[in-house]
């Protein structure tokens, strides 16, 4: 074997390993790390007191939340696919893996807006004393290290 076909496949090697390396980064950088939907809900239980009806509306709206961010969850795996793809063809940050970077990006803004307007509709239903509590308890939640 010669230099240069071993300097070939060194570099092509490189190549592949670094491709591997930028999905494994992206997943983790992309992809969402828990439910913060979920995790409100909880805190909400547990730091406001709900009457029935407020009980079952709160529950309705998490059920409806759920569908939803599941159908942005499963973008946001098919955007950090073809991110997987472009890495593997561009072997850089070419306009491929930007374009990628850029869908994926603006899928992540979609569920945040999403998520916000589901965290509305939860304080919609409560009283104005449940509503102040319910402001400090979302504050914590998304300012609170994971």
């Amino acid at each position: 074997m010669t230099a240069a076909v071993r300097r070939n496949l060194l570099t092509m090697l490189l190549a592949l390993l670094a491709a591997l390396a930028g999905v494994v980064i992206g997943c983790r950088i992309m992809l969402p790390h828990g439910h913060r939907g979920s995790e409100i809900h909880a805190l909400i239980h547990a730091n406001i007191e709900l009457d029935a009806r407020q009980d079952a509306a709160i529950d309705a709206l998490e059920a409806d939340f759920s569908v939803t961010r599941q159908r942005y969850e499963a973008q946001l795996r098919a955007d950090n696919a073809h991110l997987a793809s472009a890495i593997a063809e561009e072997h850089g940050n070419g306009p491929k893996v930007a374009a990628a970077i850029d869908r994926s990006h603006h899928d992540m803004g979609e569920l945040q807006k999403a998520t916000l307007a589901h965290v509305f509709a939860m304080r919609r239903v409560l009283r104005p004393d449940q509503a102040a509590t319910f402001d400090t308890v979302v504050v914590r939640a998304l300012t609170s290290a994971p």
